[in-house]
């Protein structure tokens, strides 16, 4: 951050209630060009200020700074090679928990995970491996679907998922696929329309789960059954695993349709501009 004084950047905010429109975009511009280390000073002066006008122009301004920071975030991960799959939830969570810090995340999946773990025994077969997840997500740990409000936007954060225990398809097997391949169970997500579900794949088998239905196993005949349904041609896609970019862009139109059907448009576009930088 530039190295401004208390006093010098006291004066800018105050620019902020200035009756020249071009005199309070040119303080904008230099309180963003400060970036986000600007952030707890500019919340401070907002708990100062009794003047509705600066609050509104410093709340604008920590939301634009805070966008300009998950943009940086976003893209950075996207041209990682690992492209890790909880980091990419963070990232999106921090649209609406700007504050929600990685370790938190981590420390609390971590924590499901020691669940899991200590659930395990040696030389498990695969259908009894994801019985003991299932058990533990499903009936100890209480995860289940959140069918009454499904387009929330709540349900593609996780922090928030985590809390309610309670989600939409892909962040339920989000929290699976998590759990599973930190185990070491060759466990992948599949994006299937309409529905997100995962796929155990080795080399000798491959059965499919749905998290949304407590991990309920199924085959690729019923996925058959189930695109003759929805009169989809079957594609591969369906059928196979997805990376953690397909999740995570997955989950970005979700939100856009959870802020659409809310009505917030201004947020949908935020997010749709988001979006745009995941894809090529």
């Amino acid at each position: 951050m530039e190295n401004l004084t208390d006093k010098e950047l006291n004066a800018l905010v105050s620019l902020l209630d200035d009756e020249d429109r071009e005199v309070i975009n040119h303080v904008r511009d230099k309180i963003k060009s400060l970036g986000t280390e600007i952030i707890p000073f500019l919340e401070q002066k907002w708990e100062e200020s009794f003047n509705p006008t600066v609050q509104k122009e410093i709340e604008e301004l920590v939301h634009e700074l805070q966008l300009s920071q998950m943009r940086s975030r976003l893209r950075e991960w996207k041209e990682s090679e690992k492209q890790d799959l909880l980091t990419g939830l963070w990232i999106l969570n921090t649209y609406q928990y700007p504050d929600l810090e990685f370790d938190e995340l981590n420390g609390e999946m971590h924590q499901i995970y020691f669940e899991v773990w200590t659930s395990f025994k040696n030389d498990l077969q695969p259908y009894d491996q994801v019985r003991i997840i299932n058990n533990v997500l499903f009936n100890r740990l209480k995860f289940s679907a959140n069918t009454k409000n499904f387009h929330a936007p709540g349900n593609s954060m996780l922090s928030n998922v985590l809390s309610t225990k309670k989600g939409n398809p892909i962040s339920l097997c989000a929290i699976y696929l998590l759990v599973a391949q930190k185990l070491g169970i060759p466990v992948h997500g599949v994006n299937l329309p309409n529905l997100f579900v995962l796929i155990y794949l080795n080399e000798a088998q491959s059965f499919y789960i749905n998290a949304f239905n407590k991990g309920l196993i199924f085959s690729k005949s019923d996925i058959f059954h189930y695109l003759e349904h929805l009169k989809i041609a079957p594609k591969d896609e369906f059928f196979e695993p997805c990376t953690s970019l397909d999740i995570i862009k997955r989950m970005f139109r979700n939100l856009i349709v959870a802020y659409e059907r809310l009505g917030d448009v201004e947020k949908s576009e935020e997010v749709k501009s988001l979006l745009e930088l995941l894809i090529d």
